[in-house]
Formats: structure tokens, sequence, C-alpha cells
């Protein structure tokens, strides 16, 4: 228990020297991977560089393990550890070594969270809480939101198919093939790669960007409003704190 005890105040306390030794380490880690990782992109590495990174790579690997098995070996409830942000943000920083053959090396720049969590800038930020409040007073409105985005983007979809089709069949050769349109327009970013032609698409589009507005402005709106609820929550849990 004592042994368990003193880990603990390594990895979880960093208000401690060892606790600060071990945070600063691994956050100078993080930043290291992340250049490291960003030179193996290079289109002219030696065989020599690649080694090299390919080493420090293994290295920090092998630390990362460490760190997850501590943190595991430490935490009260290690289940919940396992399913929570932090638990899940420490096997993404592990997992993608070990799926080179799927290219998921770009899942690494997940570690920077672990430099969030050193710095103790999401635990203790106030912002940071107010917005974990208003996501959940907003969670059903939103879940609502996206499953109407959903039966609108197949609408659009279908809409714009049935509209170009005939004129573009190599663009719009399916429903399917048009939820791209679809997406880029509602969302109003139009990359202009694939557009209507025909009379009646473009009055249909006119239609869609009309409401790829509200798309955009609903959700932003409705989180909007619900950081106001969160922040006046925030105010009265501190007047009543405060009147004890």
């Amino acid at each position: 228990m004592k042994f368990k005890n003193y880990i603990s105040s390594i990895v979880e306390d960093n208000t401690t020297l060892r606790g600060k030794i071990f945070d600063y380490t691994i956050q100078g880690l993080i930043l290291f991977s992340l250049v490291a990782f960003s030179l193996e992109t290079l289109p002219n590495n030696s065989e020599f560089t690649k080694f090299l990174l390919n080493q420090f790579e293994v290295f920090c690997i092998c630390i990362f393990i460490v760190e997850y098995l501590l943190r595991l070996y430490v935490a009260p409830k290690p289940i919940k550890y396992i399913f929570s942000f932090y638990g899940i943000i420490d096997v993404l920083a592990i997992v993608p070594f070990f799926l080179r053959a799927f290219d998921l090396r770009f899942l690494r720049a997940f570690r920077i969270f672990r430099i969030f969590r050193a710095l103790k800038l999401i635990r203790y930020n106030k912002a940071i809480n107010r917005f974990n409040m208003a996501m959940e007073i907003v969670k059903e409105e939103l879940i609502l939101f996206f499953i109407v985005i959903l039966i609108l983007i197949f609408i659009v979809s279908a809409g714009i198919y049935f509209f170009e089709n005939e004129a573009q069949p190599d663009d719009f050769k399916s429903i399917f093939h048009s939820a791209w349109w679809s997406i880029v327009t509602l969302t109003t970013v139009g990359y202009g790669d694939v557009y209507p032609i025909t009379l009646g698409g473009k009055i249909f589009t006119f239609f869609v960007l009309i409401i790829g507005v509200g798309v955009v402005t609903i959700p932003a709106g409705l989180i909007g409003s619900a950081l106001s609820q969160a922040r006046d929550l925030e105010i009265e849990n501190d007047k009543k704190n405060s009147n004890k």
C-alpha cells in the first residue's frame, strides 16, 4: 500500500518535486515525439535519420506504456480510468505505433492532451468546466439536431440527384455520390468541385443554401445559450458557497 501511495504521489500529484519532474518529462517527450513524427514526413531523409527517428519513437512508446500502466495501477477504479477522457487519450497515444500497417500515425497528435493534463489546464480550468456543463445542458438538443441533419442530408442528396443525374451522370451517379455535394453545400463550404448546371438544380441549391445557414448557426446558438446558463449556474453556486 505504501508503494502504491508512493507511485501515486509521483504520477498523479504534480505539486511535489517528483511529480513535477515526472509530468514535465512526459510533457517534453510529447513535444519531441511530435517533432520527430513531423520530421519523419520529410521526403529526403537518410536511412540513418530514419533509423534514429524510429529508435526515438520506440523509446517514447516504451515510456508512454510504462506511464499508462502506472496510472492504471494507482487509479482507484481502473476500469473507470480506462474509459475516462484521459484513459482514452493515453491509449490513443500508444496504439498507432502497433497499427502502422493502417497508417494511423496521425493519432499520435492526441498526445498533446498530456500537456494540458500536466499543466492542469483542463481539470481545474473554470472555462472548460463551464463548457462541459453547457454540453450536458444542451446534449439532447444537439443529438436531435444531428439526427435531423442526417435526414436532411439524405433528402438533399436525393433531390440534387433527381435534378442533376441526367445532365451530369458522372458527378451525380447515385444518391450516395450526391451526398458529398449535399454535405459541403449544407455546411456552406462549397468547394466548387461539383455544382448544379440545370435550372431546377440551381433553384433547388438556392433553398439548400438558405437551409445551410441555419445548419451552421443553430448549434452555435444552442451552445452559446447553454454556456450562458452554465455561467449563471456557476455564479449561483459560488454565491451559495460563499454564504455557507
